[in-house]
């Protein structure tokens, strides 16, 4: 059975202001995965509940699988009971999708434990994915060869301009348009929030909210035999 770890954030703040998982990128691939019969772990750094974004259940964000989600019995007990990190063999894995949200800016980009999970199953040749905020979690990453993960791929990711947007530059680590840059990623992008994608080789990337959808298929498309 094909092995796909959700990772989220376990932060509901970051500075002062209160945030978490951004629902969409989780409920999406969640439920396109569950309906192809994937054995499917929600992980977070600290395990147990992740906090949610209150923005995200908010107008158009808050879309039918992300409804479906929060009236899931199961799903909701994936989530209030997160995987540790540490206490999955990633060596197993099949894929390991990193999801957004602006937690990821205390929890993902510092993390020897998630670098140390994305760095095994890239190397494993299987599939690294990360939409929206969840690439914070790559500029730590390298290859085998100990160069940085991202260098000379094709990758996206929140656009600078999308995070001037939303008026939270100043609880950002860095900008990630920018890092993904400096570490020699060949940074793509859609207009702002347009739905974009990037699959280079074993590595799936998505600007934003919008490209929830095409970033799971994506995903799949790599996983199917």
């Amino acid at each position: 059975m094909t092995k796909v770890v959700l990772v989220s954030t376990s932060a509901a703040k970051v500075k002062n202001h209160s945030t978490g998982l951004w629902l969409e990128e989780l409920a999406v691939p969640y439920y396109q995965f569950k309906n192809l019969g994937y054995d499917i772990v929600i992980a977070s750094p600290t395990g147990g509940p992740i906090p949610i974004d209150s923005s995200s259940m908010k107008g158009d964000f808050f879309n039918d699988d992300c409804k479906k989600f929060m009236h899931d019995d199961s799903a909701i007990g994936e989530l209030c009971h997160s995987a540790t990190l540490d206490s999955i063999d990633f060596s197993g894995v099949d894929a390991i999708v990193m999801v957004g949200g602006h937690g990821t800016c205390a929890d993902f980009h510092d993390n020897a434990v998630l670098k140390s999970a994305i760095e095994t199953v890239y190397a494993a040749d299987k599939v690294v994915a990360a939409v929206c905020h969840g690439p914070m979690s790559l500029p730590q990453c390298n290859k085998p060869d100990g160069t940085p993960l991202v260098k000379d791929k094709v990758v996206t990711g929140f656009k600078n301009s999308e995070e001037h947007g939303v008026g939270l530059v100043d609880i950002c680590p860095f900008l990630l348009e920018s890092k993904l840059k400096e570490m020699g990623g060949k940074y793509e992008f859609a207009d702002d929030w347009n739905a974009h994608v990037c699959v280079d080789g074993k590595l799936v990337t998505g600007q934003n909210p919008a490209s929830s959808h095409a970033f799971a298929a994506a995903i799949v498309s790599l996983l199917s035999p």
